[in-house]
């Protein structure tokens, strides 16, 4: 007996294909999307794992966001240069409204 086939085969059986990211509102890696916060417009970038290839400090949490781990590269979107561009974890950046802007870091932490 042959094995049962999972997958339906291509013609008059054939689904439509799946919705794209942006008919879902998924967002893709490395694709910029612009935001509103605090009266300022802001691209932000999703970096996926395996772009992430340094330490960072998140300013949400000032926690560091290890490489591997993927994240959020937030910049002001008029006048900015590569300077201002921070690196957010995803949850803190959705939570940046309730976060306190008056983090203080020990004396014996990291400073970049």
């Amino acid at each position: 007996m042959s094995p049962r086939r999972n997958r339906p085969r291509g013609g008059a059986m054939r689904q439509a294909a799946a919705p794209s990211p942006h008919e879902t509102g998924a967002v893709r890696y490395g694709l910029e999307q612009t935001e509103s916060w605090q009266g300022e417009e802001w691209s932000v970038r999703m970096i996926g794992g395996g772009a992430a290839a340094k330490h960072y400090r998140c300013p949400g949490c000032d926690q560091e966001i290890p490489p591997g781990v993927p994240h959020l590269v937030v910049w002001p979107q008029y006048g900015a240069g590569v300077e201002d561009r921070r690196h957010w974890h995803k949850s803190c950046w959705n939570a940046r409204d309730r976060r306190s802007a008056r983090l203080q870091r020990s004396r014996n932490a990291p400073r970049y």
